[in-house]
């Protein structure tokens, strides 16, 4: 089979995925990196041999157009409107990292111009290959607790310091909030888990701690290896942190979802251990987790007990420590077969952007009060059109 030819923009954070979608023989191979950064261009050599390099996405379009045939979009959050847009409307099947997007006119604006120009688009949210989350997913669809009633999440970010508070994270015009731009990730398994979207949302949160810091330097010019230290405790120890920080380090949020599901999502930036915790209680029992990572536990409880007791049934979860417990390299391979043959995918560009409008409702109801905000619905011809498989 001949390889497909990838194109990467932007060669920051998960820059992981270059190495791992560069398989040449094995069905894909990385041609063109694109980023401003001089230094990250010299890196993406180093890394992807016999990779070309161009500074932005326009010279990947023109310059290097012919040698790509599907192209990775890896570029901040605020840039996703318009580089998916560009690359859609160019024809290329597009991987979009999450968030889908920073507002839902420009998810919406999105998924139009991938219905308009019948170009295949995948968004990244890994999770759902995640084997901790599919194995609660497997057992839940299986029986094991009954029907969901409720979803519990609190995540534990201990690295959050270090991700979100020195680069253009930090500011809201980029990202709206962090109960988006990280929170989609655990929006949508809710979702996936309880098989519904959010209707309604209310939130509260602060800036906690890293406001409170005054050490303070421009970024631009570096990226997240320059400055990552697990070593750094306690938070507020941090050092170098964006000039802009106005996005919230510690955020709760409740969630009303389809079929009266109720849903709560705990999100902090500054504890020391960092790991998410699911707890899903149906009409015939409860899971939870205990790790999330290769060797965690799902608990199963399905018995009534009159005090706390051990869990009737636990599963075992494997996986490995390539790229979010094996998760990426799963998730660029179903890109990478999508991009060539189409299909459904277990991800879902309609499921990405009720996550990001969940997130933005939650967001809004945190700055303003906390109460409740509706979250507002999706083009039915353009559901319509991704329920077809994209076909």
């Amino acid at each position: 089979m001949t390889d497909l030819r990838l194109g990467l923009v932007g060669f920051g954070l998960r820059a992981n995925l270059a190495t791992t979608a560069h398989r040449p023989g094995e069905g894909s191979r990385v041609t063109v990196v694109a980023d401003p950064l001089a230094a990250a261009r010299e890196r993406a050599a180093e890394l992807v041999p016999g990779v070309r390099t161009v500074p932005d996405l326009d010279a990947l379009l023109t310059d290097a157009r012919d040698d790509v045939d599907a192209v990775l979009l890896l570029t901040p959050d605020h840039l996703h409107r318009d580089h998916a847009t560009a690359t859609l409307e160019a024809g290329l099947p597009t991987f979009l990292e999450k968030p889908i997007a920073t507002t839902v006119a420009d998810a919406d604006a999105i998924l139009e111009t991938a219905r308009r120009t019948r170009t295949r688009l995948y968004v990244g949210h890994n999770m759902r290959h995640m084997p901790v989350v599919t194995a609660m997913r497997e057992a839940i669809r299986a029986g094991a607790i009954g029907d969901v009633k409720a979803v519990w999440v609190r995540h534990f970010v201990s690295a959050g310091g270090d991700f979100y508070f020195h680069d253009w994270h930090a500011d809201r015009r980029n990202t709206t909030g962090l109960l988006l731009q990280k929170g989609a990730h655990d929006i949508d398994v809710i979702h996936w888990l309880a098989g519904g979207f959010t209707r309604s949302a209310a939130a509260v949160g602060s800036l906690s701690v890293y406001g409170d810091v005054d050490s303070r330097r421009d970024n631009s010019d570096r990226r997240l290896r320059d400055w990552y230290d697990v070593g750094t405790w306690p938070p507020t120890a941090q050092r170098d942190l964006a000039p802009v920080l106005d996005v919230e380090d510690i955020s709760m949020a409740n969630l009303v979802l389809d079929g009266g599901v109720l849903a709560s999502y705990q999100q902090c930036h500054f504890t020391p251990d960092y790991w998410r915790s699911y707890t899903v209680i149906g009409t015939a029992g409860r899971l939870e987790n205990v790790g999330d990572g290769p060797g965690a536990q799902v608990r199963i409880w399905d018995r009534r007990t009159d005090t706390y007791a051990d869990p009737d049934r636990v599963i075992e979860v494997g996986g490995d420590d390539e790229g979010h417990g094996g998760a990426d390299p799963l998730l660029v391979a179903e890109f990478v077969r999508f991009a060539r043959d189409g299909g459904p995918t277990e991800t879902s560009p309609v499921a990405a952007r009720q996550a990001v409008a969940a997130g933005v409702a939650a967001t809004q109801s945190l700055r303003s009060g906390g109460g409740m905000v509706e979250v507002p619905g999706l083009d039915p011809e353009v559901a319509a059109w991704f329920a077809a498989d994209q076909q």
